[in-house]
């Protein structure tokens, strides 16, 4: 769906996924530097294809409250998720063979597989800084739209506002042991699931701590 639209539009699409209360017209104008009216005309667009919503009102000093908008779940969905729908064959292939209650283990082991083959194109990683640095790099090209950051008090962590499994998370969280183990035995760290989107987060974080020897 992206591939047809406008370079504006796409840059709209992408502030908006990364800030999910909304933003407002004023403040897409500034982040895209284009008019007001250049701005709501893309907006009445992406609204008539279902991609955005008008959502919250928030105060501005004294003023008129502003309108903030979002994406619908429909807009979340147009992001490219590279590997998505092998996801689903592969939690429907689980589900038939080992039951619900297998799931979350099952899932962790798929996960520690393609793990270790994709740390397998990359031998000469040692630190864990390296690791962590390069997993963000290949989440990001899977589709995630995922990045490394780091805290205020220094701490290392991955930011994904993309998530590729996200619709599956919705129904069955299950979905994300899978990227745990991957995580996990990319960057042989203990990882903490932070903040995700499938409980109502702006994006997923993870943070990751290196295993002790």
């Amino acid at each position: 769906m992206l591939n047809t639209m406008g370079e504006r539009q796409k840059q709209l699409l992408k502030l908006l996924r990364g800030k999910r209360p909304g933003m407002s017209v004023d403040e897409l104008a500034k982040s895209l530097e284009i008019t007001r009216n250049a701005v709501r005309q893309h907006l009445a667009s992406l609204e008539g294809a279902g991609l955005i919503t008008a959502g919250n009102t928030r105060p501005s000093g004294g003023g008129r409250p502003q309108q903030l908008y979002v994406l619908t779940e429909l807009g979340r969905e147009s992001f490219p998720r590279q590997y998505s729908w092998l996801a689903q064959l592969v939690v429907a292939s689980v589900q038939q063979e080992e039951g619900s209650e297998n799931m979350g283990k099952r899932l962790n082991d798929i996960g520690v597989g393609v793990a270790q083959q994709m740390r397998s194109q990359y031998p000469n990683l040692k630190t864990h800084e390296e690791k962590v640095d390069k997993l963000a790099e290949v989440m990001d090209q899977l589709g995630y739209n995922a990045k490394k950051t780091t805290m205020p008090d220094g701490e290392t962590v991955i930011e994904a506002d993309n998530c590729v499994f996200h619709r599956m998370a919705i129904k069955d969280r299950e979905i994300c042991h899978l990227d745990k183990g991957m995580m996990e035995t990319f960057t042989d760290s203990q990882v903490k699931h932070d903040e995700c989107m499938a409980e109502g987060g702006d994006l997923c974080r993870f943070r990751f701590s290196p295993k002790k020897e």
